[in-house]
């Protein structure tokens, strides 16, 4: 009955460190089950071993065989039903044992209990079990027969590696089982009563001796070792790849402009999307080399539960479900509307800094799986004042490959001048390819330095100044890295918001520059105008200054002459008039011209006003009355911003600008492809009525653009000051807009409802505020105000 309890005692702490040694390992799964599972194993292997010590050893190996398969089984067949693994049972099992300790390596921390990476740590702990039951029970040797279990929870500790925190109270724990089974000898005695007292302070003192060797000795080497950190076996281990077809989808971009039809996936099931459209994501390119913008990712194996992104500081988050059905989509690129934590329905790899993911296997059609994304809208309102991030920490987002052309560095330079803050610079950039570059299906794929050189400053009539998003999104990401913009391209694709078809027409290519606590923000470079402006017009290189003419001491003839009276024309010999009745005769016909043109310029300005106040129906006259506060604000050098609502522009146009210099020539968008700042008619009335409505709605837009940032933050662009500057001096407060923005508000929303007496109260109300800006300005400025030929044709050129 002793040795019955003995072996009880010693059963039992050999199955506590065998649990222990899943405790340590299930530090690193998302949840707890893999502690229970190890539990399992341990009580069965260890628990068959004791009942059948009294049998022939033999015939232990076979019975603990057959049951390490059916509890291997049961294990397998309850992960794969609680993971959501789908596909015959057999496939499953042959697929966990063949690839369980690979995929256990590369899989993403926290690890999501799957079959493949469950059926390693229960397959070990069994055998650990069985091995170290049959040495210290049957044979009786517990110190050799503790090696198993040793060895077991060494492993575990080398798996966690530096992924979790020191396991302490579990290697205590590990070492009181230990101990318990030392002391607990199997070996029979003759009686107990026969041991003397002395024999028992003889053993207590030889152990306590034996402590304290073990202790001087090995003490100071394992304190050392604590503050070491462990070594990670995953970096032994490649992750899944991506093949070359999706290391850079950046240029599968004009693959699919061209074949605008091609089926490629279907999505089902959106919730939580507001808007009709929904932007999914299908890689991030943070790598550029002058050549190609690559993914450059780490992709781990993951399971149904991903890790959740860093949360931003006062964002809006929303749940967004989807279901994608692969059609002809191709490569390992999974489409998810981003930021994917949870997905079902196929085994998926995980890049974490990123958040994308890839199916280890190639997508095929009929692939279908389900997906809950995380979206985060941060405050957009907070990008004027948000700053860009430095250092080494984003030093990826800022590489550029060697050999950058001049023509680009010199346009980046240009960009950023007189644009101090990050907002400013990113903002200039996706102004200018927004009005100077023309989208095209047909245009050529490249994004290395040549390509954007031709794209930004080849002729118009040779291809140049056109292309895809692909061309769009990697000059915006150049520029801004140039300019000090941590930025990066994006691929994805604009789907039904409602679910449907998504075809290589939908595909598309963006940039994202980062902020201190917005994260990425989405920028919208693509143009907004079917003609957009030559970039010669906005744009010149700087001229070479060319080297200075060493000086020559002057000759005695010059000196001379120099001192000399001036000489008096002579008449001609011949009786003709003399130079100076010629070039007299010359400034005055050149004065006349001068006189002529700016009497003509003055009264086509003066006639042009009084078309646009008088002419038309009531909503014509209320438009006209808008650009012609929109021409005054250009004129006083302050053009009214594109992505101003009414109101919000009257505020704008209300707070006199701060000095400031730039030599930037900045292209002013024309008033009739300003989005609701300006229109130059019924149509550009209604776009300004309906961005003042729709300015907090924009700021939630799936697309994650900025320009919801610019609509709802107008208020705090009024304050700002686009370029130019004011006379100093006192000043009086400008005439209020009130009616003004009524008007043109009553115009967008609804159109044919103004009368005659609000179209002229706007008129009389655009006129008081022009002449009050124009009093502001210097004698010279007022003067040229009166001739400038911009109004007669800044609002032709949309």
């Amino acid at each position: 009955m002793v040795r019955w309890a003995r072996s009880l005692v010693v059963a039992a702490a050999l199955a506590g460190m065998i649990t222990l040694a899943g405790v340590v390992l299930g530090r690193i799964y998302a949840d707890p089950l893999v502690v229970w599972l190890v539990l399992g194993a341990a009580a069965g292997s260890v628990g068959l071993g004791l009942a059948l010590r009294r049998l022939p050893n033999w015939t232990v190996a076979p019975v603990s065989a057959v049951l390490l398969a059916a509890y291997t089984g049961m294990v397998l067949w309850f992960v794969a039903g609680r993971a959501g693994v789908g596909g015959p049972f057999g496939q499953v099992v042959r697929d966990a044992l063949g690839n369980g300790i690979p995929r256990l390596l590369t899989a993403m921390i926290p690890v999501e209990p799957a079959p493949d990476t469950v059926v390693v740590p229960v397959v070990a702990a069994w055998l650990a079990g069985l091995a170290a039951t049959e040495v210290a029970v049957r044979a009786g040797r517990v110190l050799l027969g503790l090696l198993p279990a040793v060895a077991l929870y060494a492993g575990a500790l080398y798996v966690v590696g530096p992924n979790a925190a020191t396991a302490g109270w579990t290697t205590l724990a590990f070492a009181g089982c230990a101990i318990t089974a030392l002391a607990t000898s199997t070996r029979t005695v003759k009686s107990e009563k026969s041991e003397s007292s002395g024999g028992r302070r003889a053993l207590a003192g030889a152990a306590g001796g034996l402590a304290a060797v073990l202790a001087a000795t090995i003490g100071p080497w394992v304190g050392g070792q604590v503050t070491a950190s462990p070594v990670d076996p995953r970096r032994y281990v490649q992750p899944p790849q991506v093949d070359s077809l999706d290391e850079s989808p950046l240029n599968r971009i004009s693959g699919w402009a061209l074949a605008p039809e091609q089926h490629l996936f279907d999505i089902s099931g959106i919730s939580g999307i507001k808007g009709r459209t929904v932007r999914l994501r299908l890689a991030v390119l943070p790598d550029y080399d002058g050549i190609t913008w690559r993914v450059g990712a780490t992709y781990r194996n993951a399971g149904r539960v991903l890790p959740q992104q860093p949360r931003l500081g006062d964002a809006d988050i929303r749940q967004v479900r989807q279901q994608i059905t692969i059609d002809g989509l191709t490569g390992r690129l999974m489409p998810v509307v981003p930021t994917p934590t949870e997905v079902t329905g196929a085994r998926v790899a995980f890049d974490a800094a990123t958040g994308t993911l890839i199916r280890p296997e190639q997508l095929a059609a009929g692939v279908r799986y389900g997906v809950v994304s995380e979206v985060q809208t941060p405050d957009l309102n907070l990008l004027d004042v948000a700053d860009s991030p430095s250092g080494d920490a984003v030093a990826r987002y800022l590489t550029v490959g060697p050999g950058v052309p001049d023509q680009i560095q010199g346009l980046a330079d240009q960009l950023a001048d007189g644009n101090g803050a990050a907002y400013d610079r990113a903002a200039a950039i996706e102004q200018f390819l927004a009005e100077h570059y023309r989208k095209v299906a047909d245009a050529p794929s490249g994004h290395a330095y040549p390509n954007l050189a031709f794209f930004l400053f080849g002729p118009r009539d040779q291809g140049g100044q056109r292309g895809t998003s692909e061309q769009f999104a990697a000059s915006f990401a150049l520029l801004a890295r140039l300019t000090g913009l941590p930025s990066r391209v994006v691929v994805g694709f604009d789907a039904p918001a409602a679910g449907g078809t998504v075809t290589g027409g939908d595909a598309i290519a963006w940039p994202e520059v980062l902020f201190d606590g917005l994260g990425w923000v989405a920028f919208d470079p693509m143009p907004k105008s079917r003609n957009p402006r030559p970039v010669e017009e906005d744009y010149t290189p700087k001229p070479t200054k060319p080297p200075s003419p060493p000086s020559e001491p002057p000759t005695p003839s010059d000196s001379a002459s120099s001192s000399a009276p001036a000489p008096v024309p002579a008449a001609a010999e011949d009786g003709g008039p003399g130079a100076a009745v010629v070039a007299g005769g010359a400034s005055g016909t050149l004065v006349l011209v001068f006189a002529a043109a700016a009497l003509t310029l003055v009264g086509m300005r003066r006639s042009l006003t009084r078309r646009r106040l008088t002419a038309g129906t009531p909503d014509d006259r209320i438009s006209g009355a808008w650009a012609e506060l929109s021409d005054a604000l250009r004129l006083a050098g302050r053009p009214m911003p594109s992505h101003l609502a009414a109101s919000e522009a009257a505020a704008y146009a209300m707070k006199p600008a701060p000095p400031r210099q730039s030599r930037l020539r900045r292209a002013v968008p024309p008033a009739g492809d300003r989005r609701g700042a300006a229109p130059a008619g019924r149509g550009g009335s209604q776009e300004a009525a309906r961005s003042e409505s729709g300015s907090h709605e924009a700021a939630r837009s799936e697309s994650g653009s900025h320009e919801a940032a610019r609509s709802e933050s107008g208020s705090q662009e009024a304050a700002r000051s686009e370029s130019g500057s004011q006379e100093a001096g006192p000043q009086e407060m400008l005439p209020p807009l009130d009616e003004l923005v009524a008007g043109i508000n009553t115009v967008g929303f609804a159109p044919g409802a103004a009368d005659a007496g609000q179209a002229d109260r706007a008129g009389r109300q655009a006129v008081a505020y022009a002449e009050a800006l124009r009093a502001r300005r210097s004698w010279w400025r007022r003067a040229w105000w009166s001739v400038h030929p911009g109004p007669l044709r800044w609002h032709r050129e949309s």
